[in-house]
């Protein structure tokens, strides 16, 4: 019989707030209730935001709210040449390409496009003009060569093709139930930077694979993001985890919780000497 297998996996680039307390005691929560096992995972591939000096505040926070889990942390920034070897798998099977639009260069090609309704993500953000797809070989290579900032990004007209079939993952909770992922909702993603190849859709679908995580738990803000996911996992051949996507803990006007914001981070809460116990019934756990 296979063990569960639960992850919390933080950014560590911010103060932790009540929404990472909720998600990771959560977690952990289901893990004992399961008899699971419970991991720790950095999901640091951000060199400039995330610190040594936040991960060990984050580290401490986790300590304090009473979240167990086993050793080693896995720190994504130690993987890199895993996620290298991934996006090289793509790269051969011609399902990504470099694409070297900024910013303006898009809002540019969209003006340009003259639609009313060009299509936006599940997140807002306008879809990526699809005009670089085309690209010779030789000329992707030619602006590569000469320092172009580009991204790598995911045809996702052709991985759908590939993929050719609908994909499904499994939500569990309350009920366990199916749902249809919609990957096309995202138009061609971001899969790998020039100067650091994975983005945060790779990285999680390979070290959940790799850690053997067989129930993710996070907030339902990544709900849509798991329809990319299933399709990764489709492509490089993983068995996809059962997802439960819990709701959100929200602030006084009803909005996301943000690092940025003092007020509700476990640091600030400390020192102003409220206890784990008060911790646990402000996030209702």
């Amino acid at each position: 019989m296979t063990v569960p297998v639960f992850r919390f996996a933080p950014s560590p680039n911010g103060c932790l707030h009540l929404g990472h307390a909720y998600s990771a005691l959560l977690n952990q929560r289901m893990a004992q209730n399961m008899g699971g096992r419970m991991l720790l995972r950095m999901e640091d591939i951000d060199r400039e935001r995330c610190t040594p000096e936040l991960e060990h505040s984050m580290l401490d926070d986790l300590e304090w709210i009473g979240l167990n889990w086993e050793q080693p942390v896995r720190r994504q920034s130690e993987h890199f040449p895993i996620y290298q070897e991934a996006l090289d798998r793509l790269v051969k099977m011609e399902l990504v390409y470099p694409a070297f639009l900024s910013r303006s260069g898009i809002k540019r090609e969209i003006e340009r496009s003259n639609m009313d309704d060009w299509p936006r993500d599940p997140d807002g953000a306008p879809f990526y003009p699809p005009i670089e797809r085309l690209l010779s070989k030789r000329e992707q290579q030619t602006r590569m060569a000469r320092g172009d900032p580009y991204a790598w990004r995911l045809n996702m007209d052709r991985a759908l093709e590939v993929a050719g079939t609908q994909l499904i993952w499994h939500e569990f909770g309350s009920r366990e139930h199916k749902v249809n992922a919609r990957p096309q909702d995202w138009g061609d993603v971001i899969i790998a930077r020039r100067d650091m190849p994975t983005s945060y859709h790779l990285s999680v679908v390979i070290d959940d694979a790799l850690q053997g995580i067989t129930h993710v738990v996070r907030g339902k803000d990544l709900y849509h993001a798991t329809s990319v996911h299933r399709l990764l996992q489709h492509l490089f051949g993983i068995e996809p985890p059962l997802y439960h996507h819990h709701r959100l803990v929200l602030d006084n006007d009803g909005n996301k919780l943000s690092k940025s914001r003092r007020d509700t981070s476990l640091r600030s809460l400390r020192e102003r000497g409220i206890t784990r116990q008060e911790i646990c019934d402000l996030i209702g756990l």
